[in-house]
């Protein structure tokens, strides 16, 4: 399966595949922005076990420099499945993940439906 471009409602989503390549800093967030930016999303939709191990471990800052570069570029990151295990071993993780879905622009879901409710909250 490769990334595919869906409508969720009218919003434009680039939907990742978890066997694609994965996310271990800039350089491969600025290769996902733009090939979301060329297809039209406003939010592109990877699969937590797409990012490495250093990505949950906030010391290493390969986060916050992921994350800086979607805000940047204004395409919104969904990081779609279970990280209970990095959050059970990380309050600073747990701490962005709950301030993260309390915003607009990056957020942590279960599955497509959570990403949908937040998707739908903004869309008010």
């Amino acid at each position: 399966m490769s990334d595919t471009l869906q409508h969720l409602g009218t919003t434009p989503v680039l939907l990742c595949a978890a066997e694609g390549e994965p996310l271990r800093g800039e350089q491969d967030a600025l290769d996902l922005i733009g090939n979301a930016s060329y297809q039209g999303a406003e939010w592109a939709v990877v699969p937590a076990e797409r990012f490495e191990d250093a990505f949950f471990q906030l010391h290493t800052r390969v986060a916050g420099d992921i994350l800086q570069k979607f805000v940047n570029y204004r395409v919104g990151l969904a990081v779609l499945g279970d990280i209970s295990r990095h959050t059970d071993a990380s309050g600073a993780l747990r701490d962005l993940v709950r301030e993260s879905n309390r915003g607009t622009h990056t957020w942590f879901v279960t599955d497509l439906d959570h990403f949908g409710e937040l998707l739908a909250r903004t869309a008010r």
